[in-house]
């Protein structure tokens, strides 16, 4: 399949689907299909080929496919007249005739080992215990793409290769090649790389005493599944599907006759020991199959309901209609129960219903989760269950239809406005998911144009029965009403505790009565909410400006930059001041047609919070209180979140340690708008509403107990559930000994949380709400000198003084924070949680510049280096003297320690599946850390610390930087740079701090000469720069985290021990 694109330009991306995952597998072959595309790929000599030209390649695989991709440049780097189309291709081809090498095999083998124990978190615990509930009568409840510890330790070249010829054959693969190129070049490529191809050839190098059980699992897919009656792209399974299939889906019977127990629900040698998972009676003919899951690291309660249901392949305008009416009465049900559920004290912290299409799992699976406080679950049971009955009944309001209707309009018109010039990535996730589930690929346009005649006619009568259809499995439990069917499928999780009572305990018996007491009784309708078209009026936006007129003033810089003019725009971005103070950054991006991204930065954030006084913790929890609010003037809470919602805003609110940062994404038309053609009634702009909400925020926000509640409930979820998490816990104990429990760095605990109330964190929050301090940057496909217009009605009229009642008295270095210096030597500390999974997890810490170069003394990077190097050129001083020469280095540096530490500890050493160099992004303080990372086994925790300490410590001493290594960052950091530029968000996010006199360095120099100064770094810029990081022995701090097994637990008798099945939950997710 080839799919010219034009985003990003001179790029394309070819992907290699094989159809055969670990749904595939034998019983001796567990994990064998991932397996052998670590072998695959890893040991491509082709792919190498593909380093340091500015490509990525990688490969995933799941339970029906693996994929193998490579993204890369048109041409060589450096070398246009050369296509690297050719050895893309090479490399996907070098993939169906792969060697399986003993060493490459040992290689693979230990990095996945390694990544078993890395993906083994409480989250995937939780995960595969849904995916096997929900899955339990058929394969994927017994082919996790991780497979079995023992059976990957024991498996031999020959095992590899013949699941390798079994699969890897040209007529059980599909190739996509998506980007910037030429069909018909394409295609004569392909023809020449992979047409010499056979599946004769491949075929005989299978081991025969596997051909008679595959013989025997290849006719019954063919014949019994849904891989061989509905899409060869799906997994070979067969569904308990949950109301009425099309009699060719009706499988069952099939898979009866046959010999091979294709759903594997007899006994098996290597199947876990688990007594689980009966179909039960809500009543008679109402089916229901639960399951409970408890474990000591949760710390919430969660429920997964689900029905699975035939994927329907939308082929024509009825089948489009459809999946429309039921997008309409999906979203409002969502917005009901985000919106309208949020109560005072609401008893859920996070709900979700939703149906789709799901290749990898072959059905579409419908789907209600929440997750809620363990004595609250019968609660959030009830309100969400309650929601849905009133939908499955009720249907939507015609108010809501309009809404949502316009919303999908507005949705569909920004697709298609983009064209091809959405990015090759989203082009070929939307054309793979799409083929493999049966239904039509449209252009962007196309879609547009079948949407708004789908629409136009839409019915309330036809969004209504969707939402019965989507409802019905949960309605169907009601007495009253007739059985659905098939089962529902349902898994609670909870916290493992002593007490077998009590409000937090679940057992199954409880939890299907508290299903079915909540299907009973009658449910009313929805009610209609008033929803303003707009939050000010014109009268009082005039008053605004006659009360405090608004004009620009000229920006001004701290990094040498000329002061830009008041009236003029500049490319590629105009940079003012408004006579109020408020610094405004305004660049048009028309690569993402029809949107907007802003943020607003308030400089301070945990370090204000310190130094001004205020309560511990206030600053952040007034944060997430202002996000969780949203009454405006005369506006409710809900009446605000219906006008986002309306106008398709989406707004973020959080706190950091430098800083409170507001962002907005939106659609820059019309949005809200009503009726079609020439009935049609436009709302304002996303963009203008957008800056309605900006303007109170500032001035007019209401502060609410109810807020205050829900930001303190996340507050005390997040660091309950740290107390729980073996990363998280370790990675706190060192930044506890690293920064001397400097509170600004740590998490906030339930005490200090508890203490805050609502004036703690308005009174914090406020007194930094003070135009003099902000900066908005917006970004976007619009007019300029329009939403320049709305910035100085807006937000230029909000008096200079606002805010100024909360203020304090302000130090006069309140803007130039300062890391707390590292106490040396460093310390080696250690971390036990018990955990009855053996993990580990090691950390390699020390000092480092912040972004910019700063050192903690206030120095730069780039001042010791001019300092250092007696014998410079004038030409190097003037490259160093550069604003952005410290901030390019250490992109650099981060990229080849990156690049260091896969080479050694992964590949060369074997004792991990990844380890990751990452530095703190500090801007506003001065200084910061670096932080090496790596996930391992318990036996080789230690050895994995001590390959990462050896491997930085070369970086100074034996193995210093090349030539090679500097290149190959160089690529890699302006690809990623010039990849990003097409997003409005990175626009936003660089823009912000140009005029902070906080961020000296910071300024325009740093966007316009990125590419230049980049390329002027040297291998000796990079060498001296070391000597800025504590990477001597003394200087590091170590750490090591690992699980201990609870007091008194006995491990499982059996031969074999089990391993818990490891994949991703999302629907279409992937283990990589």
């Amino acid at each position: 399949i080839i799919l010219p694109n034009r985003n990003p330009p001179g790029r394309f991306e070819a992907h290699l689907q094989v159809f055969s995952g670990s749904a595939d597998e034998l019983e001796e072959q567990q994990g064998i299909a991932h397996l052998t595309e670590h072998v695959a790929y890893m040991g491509s000599r082709k792919r190498e080929r593909l380093f340091g030209t500015g490509s990525q390649t990688n490969a995933y695989t799941d339970f029906h496919h693996t994929v193998f991709y490579a993204a890369c440049p048109t041409t060589m780097p450096r070398q246009s007249n050369i296509s690297m189309l050719p050895f893309a291709l090479d490399a996907l081809c070098d993939v169906m005739e792969a060697r399986c090498e003993s060493s490459r095999l040992e290689k693979e083998r230990q990095a996945v080992l390694s990544e078993m124990t890395m993906v083994n978190t409480i989250e995937y615990r939780v995960e595969c215990q849904i995916l096997s509930t929900l899955h339990r009568e058929n394969r994927l409840a017994k082919r996790f793409p991780i497979g079995k510890e023992v059976l990957i330790n024991n498996w031999n070249t020959d095992n590899v290769k013949t699941w390798h010829r079994t699969h890897y054959r040209p007529d059980n693969v599909l190739l996509y090649v998506v980007g910037d190129i030429d069909p018909d070049v394409v295609v004569k490529e392909i023809e020449n790389k992979f047409g010499h191809l056979t599946a004769e050839e491949q075929a005989t190098q299978i081991n025969p005493s596997v051909k008679p059980l595959a013989s025997e699992l290849a006719t019954a897919l063919v014949s019994s599944t849904v891989k061989g009656a509905q899409s060869w792209h799906y997994p070979p399974v067969i569904h308990d599907w949950c109301g009425p299939v099309p009699k060719e889906l009706e499988l069952k019977e099939k898979a009866n006759d046959l010999a091979y127990d294709i759903n594997l629900q007899g006994p098996w040698p290597l199947d876990e020991k688990v007594q689980f998972l009966e179909t039960k009676e809500l009543a008679p003919g109402k089916k229901i199959r639960p399951h409970i899951f408890r474990h000591g690291l949760l710390q919430a309660f969660s429920l997964h309901l689900f029905a699975k249901r035939p994927v329907e392949p939308i082929v024509d305008l009825p089948s489009f209609r459809k999946s429309l009416a039921r997008r309409v009465a999906l979203a409002a049900l969502q917005i009901r129960m985000n919106v309208g559920g949020r109560s005072d004290d609401p008893p859920f912290q996070f709900v979700e219903f939703n149906q789709l299409d799901s290749a990898r799992e072959g059905c579409a699976v419908c789907s209600l989760d929440l997750t809620s406080e363990p004595e609250r679950w019968q609660e959030a049971i009830h309100a969400s269950v309650k929601e849905i009955r009133k939908l499955g009944v009720h249907g939507v309001t015609q108010g809501e239809m309009e809404r949502y209707v316009g919303a999908i309009m507005t949705d569909s018109a920004q697709l298609s406005a983009m064209g091809d010039r959405l990015s090759h990535g989203d082009q070929l996730a939307y054309l793979m998911e799409t083929v493999a589930n049966g239904h039509t690929f449209m252009s962007p346009e196309n879609s547009y144009v079948v949407t708004e005649k789908a629409l136009a006619t839409l019915s309330l009568e036809e969004v209504n029965e969707a939402a019965r259809e989507l409802c019905s499995h949960i309605v169907s439990f009601n007495d009253e009403c007739k059985p659905e069917e098939g089962p529902v499928i349902v898994i609670a999780c909870s916290p493992d505790t002593t007490e077998a009572s009590g409000a937090s305990h679940v057992t199954e018996q409880s939890l299907v009565s508290c299903l079915r007491d909540a299907c009973q009784g009658e449910v009313e309708p929805e009610e209609e909410v008033i929803v303003p078209h707009t939050l000010i009026d014109e009268g009082d936006l005039r008053q605004a400006m006659e009360e405090n007129p608004a004009h620009w003033e000229a920006g001004k810089f701290t990094d040498g930059t000329p002061d830009t003019p008041a009236d003029k725009f500049t490319r590629p971005f105009t940079l003012r001041r408004l006579n109020n103070g408020v610094r405004v950054g305004i660049s048009q991006n028309k690569a993402e047609s029809q949107r907007g991204y802003l943020r607003l930065v308030v400089p301070g954030g945990r370090d204000a919070e310190k130094k001004l006084g205020f309560k511990s913790g206030s600053m952040s929890v007034g944060a997430r209180a202002m996000q969780e609010g949203g009454a405006f003037g005369k506006w409710s809470r809900e009446q605000v979140e219906l006008f986002c919602v309306d106008h398709l805003l989406q707004v973020e609110i959080q706190c950091n340690e430098e800083a409170i940062i507001i962002d907005f994404v939106f659609p820059t038309t019309n949005v809200g708008n009503t009726g079609f053609g020439e009935d049609a009634e436009l709302g304002i702009t996303g963009t203008e509403a957008v800056m309605q909400i900006l303007r109170e925020i500032i001035i007019g926000f209401k502060w609410e107990e109810d807020a205050l509640g829900r930001s303190k409930s996340s507050f005390r979820s997040a660091h309950e559930g740290l107390q729980k998490n073996l990363e998280g816990m370790t990675t706190e104990l060192i930044m506890e000994t690293m920064t001397g429990q400097d509170e600004r760095f740590l998490s906030i605990d339930v005490d200090t949380v508890n203490a805050v109330t609502l004036d703690d964190a308005k009174n914090a929050v406020m007194s930094q709400l003070s135009p003099s301090e902000l900066e908005v940057s917006v970004v976007g496909d619009f007019d300029l000198p329009v939403v320049l217009e709305m910035l100085r009605y807006y937000i230029g009229t909000v008096p200079a003084d606002t805010n100024s009642e909360y203020r304090t008295e302000i130090p006069d270095n309140i803007m130039e924070g300062t890391m707390p210096t590292l106490s040396l030597p460093g310390k080696r500390l250690d971390l036990e949680l018990v955990d009855s999974d053996p993990r580990a997890v090691a950390y390699v810490a020390g000092s480092a510049p912040n972004l910019w170069g700063y050192l903690p003394d206030g120095s730069t990077l780039a001042e010791r280096l001019l300092k250092e190097d007696k014998k410079a050129s004038d030409y190097d001083k003037q490259r160093r003297s550069h604003p952005l020469f410290s901030n390019a280095v250490l992109s650099l540096i981060s990229e080849i320690t990156n690049r260091r530490l896969f080479s050694n500890v992964r590949e060369r050493k074997q004792l991990t599946y990844d380890a990751n160099f990452s530095l703190t992004g500090f801007e506003r303080l001065k200084g910061g850390w670096f932080l090496v990372t790596v996930t391992a086994s318990k036996e080789k925790a230690e050895a994995a610390l001590e390959a990462c300490k050896e491997t930085i410590d070369a970086l100074r001493t034996t193995s210093k930087i090349s030539q090679d290594n500097i290149e190959s960052a160089k690529r890699v950091v302006i690809n990623r740079h010039e990849g990003e530029l097409r997003t409005a968000r990175y626009w936003a996010e660089m823009m912000s701090g140009l005029q902070q006199e906080s961020i000296p360095l910071k300024g325009p120099l740093a966007i316009t000469d990125f590419n230049a100064v980049v390329e002027a770094i040297t291998t000796k810029d990079l060498q001296m720069s070391l000597s800025c990081f504590g990477f001597e022995e003394s200087d590091l701090y170590t750490a090591i985290g690992q699980t201990v097994l609870p007091e008194g637990y006995v491990p499982p008798e059996d031969d074999i021990v089990p391993t818990a099945p490891m994949v991703g939950m999302q629907r279409g997710g992937a283990l990589h």
